[in-house]
C-alpha cells in the first residue's frame, strides 16, 4: 500500500507531539517508579494519581471542542494546552511528596483537555474520508517516535546518576526541552484549515448536543462501557517491576513497546480505511481482554516483552481508528463537539477504573483484578460487532 498525500498541518502536527511525547515519556514511565521507590506511594495511590490525571485529561474537551467549532480558531485552543502543559512539568523537579505529584499531574493534563479535540479537528479538517484513517495514525506514529526517544534519554541518565532522587530529577528537568521545541513548531509551521466561505447559522452548545446522530451515541456508550476496564497503564509497569522486571528493564521495555506502537499505527489506521472502523475497533478490545489475561499468568521477561508488543496494537487502533470513526460520522460544523464529547465520556471512566482496579488489586490479587477487566472488555468487543 502506498501513502497517500497529506497536508502540511497532518505532518506539522506530527512534529508537535513528536516533541511532546520526548517530554512526557522521559517523565511517564518512571513517575510511577519514582512515586514508589523515591516517595514511598502505594499501588493504590498511583493507581489514584494516575487515574486522576486520566481524567482530567478530558475533563474540558467537550467544551473546548464545541468553542473551536463555533469560533472557527482551532490553534489557538492547541497553543494555549500545549505551552500550559510545558509550564507546568517544570513542577515535577521540585515535587516532595505524592499529593504535589498529584496536584501538577492533573493541573498539566488540563493542557492535555484544552489542546486534544481542536488539534484532533485539525487533522480530520486537513485530510478527507479517504486518508484519514492514515492521517491520524501517522499523527499517533509521530507522537510515539517521540515516546522512542524519550525513554532511551531517561535510561540513559538513569544509568549516569542510579536510580536515585537525583537521577530522577535530572531526567524531569531536561524533560522540559522538547516540551518547549513543540510549542515553538507549533507557533510556526501550523495553520488553521481553511473554512467554508458561504455564511452558515452556528449551532449554540445544546443544540450541537443534539446533532450528534444515533451512530455516534451507540459507540460513545460502549466505548464508556469498555473504558470502565481501561485502566491507567503505570499500572502495567507496576505489575512488570512485580514479576522481577528491574526498573531500567522496564524502561527499555516501554522503548521496545512504543517501536511497535510507531511502526503498527499507520498499518492500522490504513486497514480501518479499507476493511472498516468498526471491525477493528471491535477486535481492539478481544486483544486487551487477551493482554489482562496475559498478565494474570506471565512470569518471564519474554513473556512481558510480549505483552507489552500486543499493547502496542492495541493503544495503535484505540488511539487512532476511534478517532477517525468519530470524525467520518460528525460534519465540520459539530467535529469539535463530537471529539470532544467521546473524549471527555470516556475520561470520566478512567478515574473509577483505575481506583477500581487498584483497590482490587491490592484487596483481591492480581487475577481477580486483572480477569475484570478482561470480561468487561469481553462484552464491549461483543456489543461493537452487534
Amino acid at each position: 500500500m502506498t501513502m497517500g498525500k497529506l497536508d502540511r498541518n497532518v505532518i506539522a502536527l506530527g512534529l508537535v507531539s513528536f516533541f511532546t511525547d520526548v517530554s512526557s515519556e522521559m517523565i511517564f514511565p518512571i513517575l510511577p517508579l519514582f512515586l514508589n521507590g523515591i516517595l514511598g506511594v502505594g499501588k493504590e495511590i498511583i493507581g489514584l494519581i494516575e487515574g486522576v490525571a486520566d481524567s482530567i485529561s478530558s475533563l474540558l474537551d467537550i467544551f473546548i471542542g464545541y468553542f473551536s467549532d463555533r469560533q472557527g480558531r482551532r490553534k489557538d485552543y492547541v497553543i494555549f494546552g500545549y505551552g500550559l502543559s510545558t509550564v507546568l512539568k517544570i513542577g515535577l523537579v521540585f515535587a516532595t511528596a505524592w499529593q504535589h505529584v498529584l496536584a501538577i499531574r492533573g493541573l498539566e493534563r488540563i493542557g492535555k483537555s484544552i489542546r486534544t479535540s481542536p488539534r484532533d479537528a485539525i487533522i480530520a479538517e486537513s485530510s478527507d474520508e479517504k486518508t484519514r484513517g492514515q492521517a491520524f495514525g501517522l499523527h499517533r506514529a509521530m507522537d510515539t517516535l517521540g515516546a522512542i526517544v524519550g525513554p532511551i534519554i531517561a535510561y540513559v541518565i538513569l544509568k549516569w546518576f542510579g536510580e536515585t532522587e537525583t537521577g530522577f530529577r535530572t531526567v524531569f528537568v531536561i524533560a522540559v526541552i522538547p516540551a518547549v521545541l513543540a510549542v515553538l513548531t507549533l507557533l510556526v509551521l501550523v495553520r488553521e484549515p481553511k473554512k467554508e466561505t458561504t455564511k452558515i447559522t452556528k449551532p449554540n452548545f445544546w443544540e450541537s448536543l443534539r446533532m450528534l446522530d444515533g451512530r455516534y451515541k451507540k459507540f460513545l456508550a460502549i466505548s464508556c462501557f469498555f473504558s470502565l476496564a481501561y485502566f491507567s497503564y503505570a499500572l502495567l509497569i507496576v505489575r512488570a517491576n512485580d514479576i522481577g522486571i528491574k526498573p531500567e528493564d522496564v524502561v527499555l521495555i516501554y522503548v521496545f513497546y512504543n517501536i511497535i506502537y510507531a511502526l503498527i499505527s499507520v498499518p492500522i489506521g490504513k486497514l480501518s480505511d479499507r476493511i472498516g472502523r468498526k471491525f477493528v475497533i471491535a477486535a481492539s478490545f478481544i486483544l486487551y481482554a487477551v493482554i489482562c489475561l496475559g498478565f494474570i499468568v506471565a512470569s518471564q521477561f519474554w513473556q512481558v516483552v510480549l505483552l507489552f508488543v500486543l499493547y502496542a496494537i492495541f493503544v495503535a487502533a484505540d488511539e487512532s481508528v476511534n478517532k477517525a470513526y468519530i470524525s467520518d460520522i460528525s460534519g465540520n460544523r459539530i467535529r469539535g463537539i463530537a471529539l470532544g464529547a467521546y473524549n471527555s465520556a470516556v475520561g470520566a471512566a478512567y478515574l473509577p477504573a483505575s481506583i477500581i482496579f487498584g483497590f482490587l488489586w491490592v484487596v483481591f490479587g492480581v487475577p481477580f483484578a486483572f480477569g475484570a477487566a478482561a470480561v468487561v472488555a469481553i462484552i464491549a468487543g461483543i456489543l461493537m460487532l452487534t
